[in-house]
């Protein structure tokens, strides 16, 4: 009983502050239970509220959820057309719950394809919880790593080009502005779940140094208790971001990584 309670403390004192998770796993659920894949979708759902309350709960103060690739596209059209009937009324739905809640809402990605209801209901649950103090959830929606680093790319030449910006002023901190997320905490922790072992072109700049975490479990299984086991495996690991194990900790052994 001291052991769990000692590893317990050890998790809550090393939580990490910002949470991504590529949500794998709706449509294999489904087809386990021999129901259409839209089911899948929709228990992924519950899925992100249970997350979401989890994370709020535990006081990580950013949630990253990966949940329209700009690959997603290539889909059955059907499927796709489910998929955004399905945001435009989670968004509809559990926009004053989140408010309420105290959680502040992000959305990343190219938007300018999705139908401009959708686009609507973005800006407003943006607008609605801006000032909330509580997590902040980013949901990335046809967002993609390169598309992410290329836009920050083009942006950075339109700066070049009228003179607000020397090229001998793009460095990496220079280039990090212009990404996504540059205003919030780089990733600590990336969970993929559903057994898939890839990045999927998810976050590509912000990964650098993120601790990379693979689950087993599909999507809409994914509880509490799941997090917790991805938070207690990235505690138990140490982070040196280029340093050796002993300038990180001295006296602990050094290995080659």
């Amino acid at each position: 009983m001291a052991d769990e309670v000692a590893a317990l403390t050890m998790v809550r004192d090393r939580l990490p502050r910002h949470v991504v998770i590529v949500m794998d796993g709706n449509g294999r659920w489904a087809q386990q239970r021999a129901l259409p894949r839209t089911a899948g979708h929709r228990e992924g759902a519950k899925a992100v509220r249970r997350v979401v309350e989890a994370c709020a709960e535990r006081g990580i103060e950013v949630l990253t959820l990966f949940a329209f690739s700009s690959e997603n596209w290539r889909r059955p059209r059907p499927e796709v057309e489910i998929l955004m009937n399905l945001f435009v009324r989670t968004l509809r739905s559990e926009i004053r719950r989140l408010d309420a809640a105290n959680v502040r809402m992000r959305f990343i990605g190219d938007h300018r394809a999705f139908s401009p209801t959708l686009q609507d209901y973005m800006v407003k649950a943006e607008q609605r919880t801006a000032h909330n103090t509580g997590l902040t959830l980013v949901i990335a929606a046809n967002y993609g790593g390169r598309w992410d680093i290329v836009q920050a790319a083009q942006r950075i030449a339109e700066d070049v080009g009228a003179g607000r910006l020397q090229p001998g002023g793009v460095t990496p901190e220079t280039f990090h502005r212009y990404t996504s997320l540059a205003d919030l905490p780089e990733p600590d922790l990336f969970i993929r779940t559903g057994g898939e072992q890839r990045i999927s072109n998810f976050l590509l700049w912000q990964l650098a140094y993120t601790e990379l975490y693979f689950s087993e479990r599909l999507w809409p299984d994914f509880d509490a208790a799941d997090l917790d086991t991805a938070c207690a495996a990235f505690a138990s690991r140490q982070r040196r971001f280029g340093q050796t194990s002993e300038q990180v900790a001295p006296g602990t052994p050094v290995d080659d990584a």
